[in-house]
Formats: structure tokens, sequence, C-alpha cells
């Protein structure tokens, strides 16, 4: 029985740690195309995107960041920003 659990535990532990890793490596992916394409970052929103760990989210900004000329229209919502 215990071993079931421990077994359990490691299995969410590898989920996880996969699952920060997609954020982070989106994250990365984010603030580089940003940098390339000259977008200033506040600290404010540097720290956003570094604390974010909804892959989803990620991606929508960096879809955002492909066309958008200011850090604001990363973050829009709505129509424009999806």
């Amino acid at each position: 029985m215990s071993e079931e659990i421990r077994d359990e535990g490691r299995a969410q532990g590898r989920a996880q740690g996969r699952a920060q890793g997609r954020a982070q490596g989106r994250a990365d992916s984010l603030l580089l195309v940003l940098d390339v394409r000259g977008i200033a970052l506040t600290e404010a929103a540097r720290e956003k995107i570094t604390a974010c760990t909804d892959t989803q989210l990620l991606h929508q900004w960096l879809e955002r960041a492909a066309t958008a000329t200011t850090a604001e229209e990363v973050f829009a919502k709505g129509p424009q920003g999806h």
C-alpha cells in the first residue's frame, strides 16, 4: 500500500515538473521574442511573465508578441488580444 502511494507521489511530482518546465520554456521564448523585437518591458511586466504558470496564457502572449508593438498589446484583453 505505501509503495503504491509513493509511486503515485513520484508520478505526480514528475508531471508537475514537466508542467513547470513547459511554462518556463514558454516564458523564456516570450522574453526572447520581446527582446529581439525591441519591445521594452518594465520589471513588473517581466515578473508577470516569469511568474506565470499558465501555459495557455503564456502561449497567447507569445502569439501576440509576434505582432505587438508594445508590451501593453501583449497583455491586452478583448477582441484584439484574442
